[in-house]
């Protein structure tokens, strides 16, 4: 109650601080240097913001950062408000700035995709080179080509970047948004800013051509600079809609909400939307998005129920996507009483449950073992009118996996097929999760395949991290090599598991040697890792340096002894000369004396 009292009083100040000061002037943040103003290449460009936003940010935004702490770059897959999903993980990537690959038009795209690889591949790190093989392959460059491409190389920034330039000098081309959109998501996601803000000066297009930029390009950099946490900056991206003269409204300003909330600054986003109440009012749909962040991205139900009773008192109404969310947070919670409450209560208040609300609650049965109730629950989704989904089935497999019952597990499995659903990757990773050796690790990631489900770079870092378990090296270096041969890695997650594998197992030098690989790909080594093998090379120097002083000092006292006995052995000689008797006979020649010879 306490840690609730003390939240709220935090929030009073800033509440009060908007509705005495956004009615009179708009204010602009102080704190940050507004992403615009950035250099860019060799050239410096002024943007003034204008228009009438309100926002009460002359803050520092360290001050309102969680207490949690971010040595990476969490992500809460498909975080929007109204999420379907089944324990906060069900759903792919949404984002708008992820890279993915393309379905080929022809064969002929596929050789040329295989080509390029093959020249990046043999080339290395050495760039000149690189870049003359690319000037020689005579390939006709088009969109398709590029973004899969870009999509194979999107770990290394500069390979990347490198290609995006060339083909974008080659004659009957010019790249078109999704491809700026791909290699901004690249550049921004290595942080790189300077140089993706470089390619929005460009899109802008200048007198002659015509501008690219729109509202996905900005939303591409908030996201990005919510996942490095720099809030300060993602709001003043969001300054910049005005300049680049895109309206900016409540569906605006909850995107920016939605971001913040989806890289866990959840927080800060809930400041934020208390601030400009007055300007953004608050909504159903804005409290939803805080809601879920406390939920899904950061799993607190203590907070959860906070904004739940916030909402309550400010007179802001419950929908069923609300209800959806506490009873998701609660189901993770392994709390089946609270969600049994909630979809009680929801249900006396005339809100229908929609499937999102039946799959948190069939997740949180199977989840307590009640495995019969979660499927009787199943049966009565489908009289509602509510078929299952592959969600559905992976809140009931997920569960099944953990708990060891394989059978039953697989008995929903084939259900699932037989209503003609397409398992996901997450289907696979509950089974995944329970091998126990290989040999059955390998074969179903070729099941796997053969349905048409590739594995993603998180099957890859699961599988790496339990062969480094199970010390099987070999499987660990396969998976390794074959993630780079299907475009979808190393990046810096892969990295940080295989070294810590490595590193934990006694493979010091190979733990090493991919620790400066990552630093060379400018990966930002895991603190932890970092110091370890830094302490550990700085042992090995030290090592080192005694062995070669011992060795030295060995040379020297060899050197010494070998003196020693050579004069030793003079001396002795010389001694038994003493003590033996003269034998050898004079001889007189010509009046001298002579030894007989």
């Amino acid at each position: 109650m306490w840690g609730i009292r003390f939240t709220r009083s935090k929030l009073y100040p800033f509440s009060v601080f908007a509705n005495t000061h956004l009615k009179s002037k708009p204010l602009k943040p102080t704190r940050y240097q507004n992403p615009i103003f950035e250099t860019v290449g060799t050239t410096r460009r002024t943007i003034p913001i204008t228009g009438p936003l309100k926002f009460c940010f002359p803050f520092q935004s360290s001050s309102f950062t969680s207490s949690i702490d971010f040595s990476s770059e969490p992500k809460v897959d498909n975080f929007e408000e109204n999420s379907d999903n089944d324990d906060g993980e069900d759903s792919e990537d949404f984002d708008g700035d992820s890279v993915n690959g393309l379905s080929f038009s022809n064969d002929g795209t596929v050789q040329d995709v295989k080509r390029i690889m093959d020249i990046i591949h043999e080339s290395g790190s050495n760039y000149v080179e690189m870049k003359n093989k690319l000037e020689l392959c005579d390939i006709r460059v088009s969109s398709e080509l590029v973004v899969e491409v870009l999509s194979r190389v999107r770990n290394d920034w500069q390979v990347a970047y490198m290609f995006f330039l060339w083909s974008g000098k080659q004659s009957g081309y010019a790249h078109s948004l999704r491809e700026y959109h791909s290699m901004i998501s690249i550049l921004a996601k290595m942080r790189k800013f300077d140089t993706a803000w470089a390619l929005i000066d460009e899109m802008r297009g200048g007198r002659s051509g015509p501008c690219l930029v729109t509202p996905q390009t900005l939303l591409i950099m908030i996201r990005r600079y919510c996942a490095v946490h720099d809030v300060g900056r993602a709001i003043n991206t969001f300054y910049a809609y005005k300049k680049f003269k895109f309206d900016v409204g409540m569906e605006e300003f909850q995107s920016l909400l939605s971001a913040l909330c989806r890289y866990k600054n959840v927080q800060d986003a809930e400041h934020l939307m208390f601030c400009n109440k007055d300007v953004f009012p608050l909504t159903t749909k804005s409290f939803n998005i805080i809601l879920n962040g406390w939920c899904n991205a950061i799993g607190s139900p203590r907070e959860a129920e906070r904004v739940w009773r916030e909402m309550g008192k400010r007179g802001v109404r419950h929908d069923v996507v609300s209800y959806a969310s506490i009873m998701s947070c609660y189901s993770k919670a392994c709390n089946l009483n609270q969600v049994l409450r909630f979809f009680t209560q929801m249900k006396s208040m005339g809100i229908e449950p929609d499937r999102k609300v039946y799959n948190a609650v069939i997740h949180a049965l199977a989840k307590a073992r009640h495995v019969k109730e979660a499927i009787n629950l199943l049966k009565t989704m489908e009289e509602k009118g509510f078929a299952p989904n592959v969600v559905t089935f992976n809140s009931l497999i997920k569960p099944l996996c953990k708990a060891r019952k394989i059978d039953e597990a697989r008995l929903v499995f084939d259900e699932m097929l037989q209503r003609g659903l397409t398992p996901t990757i997450r289907t696979y990773h509950a089974f995944l999760r329970i091998l126990r050796n290989g040999e059955e690790v390998f074969e179903l990631l070729e099941k796997m395949r053969k349905m048409g489900c590739q594995p993603t770079s998180d099957s890859y870092i699961m599988l790496i991290r339990k062969f480094s378990r199970w010390r099987q090296f070999d499987n660990v270096f396969k998976l390794w090599n074959e993630m780079a041969e299907k475009g979808v890695g190393p990046d810096r997650s892969s990295y940080i598991v295989l070294i810590h594998g490595l590193f934990l197992n006694g493979k010091l030098d190979e733990a090493h040697k991919y620790y400066m690989e990552m630093k060379e790909k400018q990966l930002l080594p895991e603190p932890k890792i970092d110091k370890m093998l830094q302490d550990w090379v700085s042992g090995k120097q030290f090592a080192d340096q005694k062995v070669a002083h011992l060795k030295n000092n060995q040379l020297l006292d060899n050197q010494l002894d070998n003196q020693i006995g050579v004069e030793s052995r003079k001396t002795d000689q010389e001694k038994d000369f003493l003590k033996k008797p003269e034998i050898r006979r004079v001889v007189r020649e010509r009046g001298f004396s002579f030894w007989e010879q």
